[in-house]
């Protein structure tokens, strides 16, 4: 297991606070750490890498916890990432208005530290996905999905093997009726969530938590779109919108 902190991504110079610096998570078993801060960094803002077992968060802006497997995935999806020193300072801010976007196990995460309700469970087919996905964007008025348009569908890779996203008929009730759906699944639902639900944000809206990885659709060269882009962007822009 990895012990020493991850020296920071290319483009994360460090420096003093400033608008758009926006953190990354590594957990022991993160995959997608680098992939996330590169996202950022083509959208504009300054990635800055945060160590899971740091609970300075160094005067970042926003948060992203990203995929992979977090501490082995043990116990729970989360279940260890959430009692991790850096997440008692991002639950901390998070509860005080803190943009964070928790990916794939960051939605995880985010479902254990009771930052969003529900869990994600096994997918219904018993197979690890992966593939490219159609979403549509049903929510466009929170900090991370400002830059699309309410009802647009975008396309970007899923990998996931418990991804389905189930909580109680209430819960799923209000997130309905609260408007706070933030993705839904177009065309098929790859994994079993209830209501072909791919993403959510608390009532506040400022955390948004999502299977699918837009992190992975933000160049033409890799693909399969650049449309996850405007999660990053977006962020950024209301970064802006409230200083």
């Amino acid at each position: 297991m990895r012990t020493d902190a991850p020296a920071p991504a290319p483009g994360a110079s460090g420096s003093g606070p400033g608008l758009g610096r926006i953190g990354v998570v590594t957990f022991p078993g993160s995959l997608d750490d680098r992939d996330a801060a590169r996202a950022v960094r083509l959208a504009g803002g300054e990635p800055v890498a945060l160590w899971h077992r740091e609970k300075d968060i160094r005067q970042v802006d926003a948060v992203v916890l990203p995929g992979g497997f977090s501490y082995g995935d043990y116990l729970r999806c989360g279940a260890i990432a959430r009692f991790s020193p850096v997440m008692q300072t991002v639950i901390e801010q998070a509860r005080i208005g803190m943009p964070v976007l928790g990916i794939c196990n960051g939605f995880q995460v985010l479902c254990e530290s009771h930052l969003l309700p529900g869990a994600l469970t096994r997918n219904d087919h018993l197979h690890f996905i992966c593939r490219d996905q159609r979403l549509r964007i049903e929510n466009a008025n929170t900090p991370w999905t400002v830059d699309y348009e309410q009802g647009q569908e975008i396309t970007v890779p899923i990998k996931n093997n418990e991804g389905g996203y189930v909580a109680a008929e209430r819960t799923l009730d209000a997130l309905e009726a609260e408007g706070r759906i933030v993705l839904r699944y177009a065309g098929s639902n790859p994994n079993g969530s209830r209501r072909d639900i791919a993403g959510i944000t608390n009532e506040a809206g400022n955390v948004v938590g999502l299977m699918p990885h837009p992190e992975h659709a933000v160049e033409e060269l890799t693909g399969p779109t650049t449309e996850g882009l405007g999660f990053f962007t977006s962020v950024l822009k209301s970064l802006v919108a409230a200083s």
